[in-house]
């Protein structure tokens, strides 16, 4: 939890309680539901809660602002942002129940009321989205192709809609047919935890 407060010191009091009340949260799903590597859930903070807040660095979402998280597991990048952005809304889809089933407990419990968790694809979503959010589900371009009908037309951003795609390695070869309207954001930009080092944020204007 410290980690946060490191990168984000103005989070107000029901912020940080809700982000303190995370760790517990999915220790207890995960004996459950798996839905975090055993590696990786003494590591929740830094690896995927401060992860998803990745795209908090890079932007601030306006009031109003409404976002679909495609595959988002057990609610990365979703949930961290919706606490960060109480006024924004957020639906959370996943092809996998029991993940959704994570989903929903958590938003319940910490009572955030702009979080919608859903058992769908994004193949058969109909409602339009000033942006869609994902931690590298398949490879760009496939991903561009199944989600980009969602996106509205109307800007009411500082930057414009589309999609922001956390990633890590080399994927130079999947932007080649993106590089006009396609930026690479460092995460080592933000954070400077080793586990960033190829951690990095796509955003693509559609």
């Amino acid at each position: 939890m410290e980690i946060i407060k490191k990168y984000f010191p103005n989070l107000s009091a029901i912020q940080l309680e809700k982000f303190g009340k995370l760790g517990a949260l999915y220790n207890e799903w995960n004996q459950k539901i798996n839905v975090i590597s055993r590696k990786d859930i003494n590591e929740l903070y830094t690896r995927h809660v401060l992860h998803s807040l990745g795209i908090a660095k890079f932007c601030s979402f306006s009031p109003g602002t409404s976002i679909i998280d495609v595959g988002t597991g057990g609610g990365f990048p979703g949930i961290p942002l919706a606490i960060m952005f109480p006024n924004c809304q957020f639906h959370l889809i996943d092809s996998i129940s029991k993940k959704i089933t994570v989903v929903n407990a958590i938003a319940n419990n910490l009572e955030l009321t702009n979080v919608k968790g859903e058992q769908a694809r994004i193949q058969d979503i109909k409602l339009k989205y000033d942006f869609i959010i994902s931690r590298a589900v398949t490879a760009f371009p496939t991903f561009v192709e199944m989600s980009k009908h969602v996106v509205k037309t109307k800007n009411i951003n500082s930057i414009s809609n589309g999609i922001l795609y956390l990633k890590g390695g080399d994927f130079s070869n999947e932007l080649k047919s993106f590089k006009n309207n396609c930026s690479v954001i460092e995460l080592t930009d933000f954070f400077n935890e080793d586990f960033f080092e190829t951690k990095k944020l796509i955003h693509l204007s559609i």
